[in-house]
């Protein structure tokens, strides 16, 4: 298994290669571009996605579970169906309330997620 190669047309997850986001915290790269990258991860009971920032624009959408997601200095509950948007520069971070997988979608791509 390896990371998809940047353009790949067709990403089949069970080919994708799992790595850590964190303590508790599955990351699977999927396809991408210079332009966009899609990343699933995948979030146990109680794992936290630490308060950052990058300089991305980042939309997520709740495929599962439910998170206390603070952005931009609030924080609010979000679940299945739900979907938030981080701009570049703005603080954010979660508490995985109920186990469950987060769909990020970033543009420019994350470099730093496949070296």
């Amino acid at each position: 298994m390896d990371y998809p190669k940047k353009k790949q047309r067709w990403v089949e997850h069970d080919l994708t290669e799992p790595g850590s986001g964190g303590a508790g915290v599955t990351r699977r790269v999927l396809a991408y571009t210079d332009g966009v990258m899609a990343v699933e991860n995948t979030f146990e009971e109680g794992a936290v996605g630490a308060l950052h920032s990058h300089p991305h624009t980042q939309i997520t959408y709740v495929v599962s579970g439910e998170f206390d997601f603070t952005i931009g200095g609030v924080t609010r509950t979000v679940r299945a169906g739900d979907t938030l948007l981080k701009e570049d520069g703005v603080e954010h971070g979660c508490v995985c309330r109920k186990a469950g997988v987060l769909l990020d979608i970033f543009a420019p791509m994350r470099e730093d997620f496949v070296n």
